[in-house]
């Protein structure tokens, strides 16, 4: 099988849209609403976004998303990988680890510091994911997180 990988540009939108739709597929979101065309273009256009997608004869199998974060304890800025996923069917072959080449590739090209991921402890699946690619470092922590917004009585 081959599979592209290419990374999106701002005039990738469809490929953008369809990427949204692999992570509802694979990390089966309940109630999915899709973000306007308007939001998904800033986004997709901020210089502080990446996103890479894996294509199989014009079809798209996965991708991921990350972030860029300036530092400011150094000027090169890391990059924080925000989601990935490769639809079930083409899992386990290789098309994960191709993405994370690639942005690899592509932040260490621009003098990038870092490239990071988190996963949950008890997706075992994700952890012995990013297991197999080639990691520096492997470390423990506890994520907190703080909603912004409650519900209304």
């Amino acid at each position: 099988m081959n599979v592209e990988i290419k990374k999106l540009s701002d005039k990738d939108i469809k490929d953008f849209s369809e990427l949204i739709v692999v992570f509802e597929n694979v990390f089966e979101w309940e109630n999915l609403s899709l973000p306007d065309q308007i939001h998904l273009q800033k986004v997709i256009s901020s210089p502080h976004f990446i996103a890479f997608v894996a294509k199989t004869e014009d079809q798209l199998i996965g991708g991921l998303t990350a972030h860029i974060l300036d530092r400011y304890d150094t000027e090169k800025p890391s990059v924080y990988i925000y989601d990935l996923a490769v639809l079930t069917e083409y899992q386990r072959q290789g098309i994960g680890r191709k993405l994370i080449a690639a942005l690899n590739e592509y932040c260490d090209k621009r003098g990038f510091h870092e490239v990071f991921v988190q996963a949950e402890t008890d997706d075992f699946q994700a952890v012995g994911f990013y297991r197999t690619t080639p990691i520096s470092q492997e470390l423990q922590a506890t994520h907190f997180t703080y909603s912004l917004h409650k519900a209304k009585q």
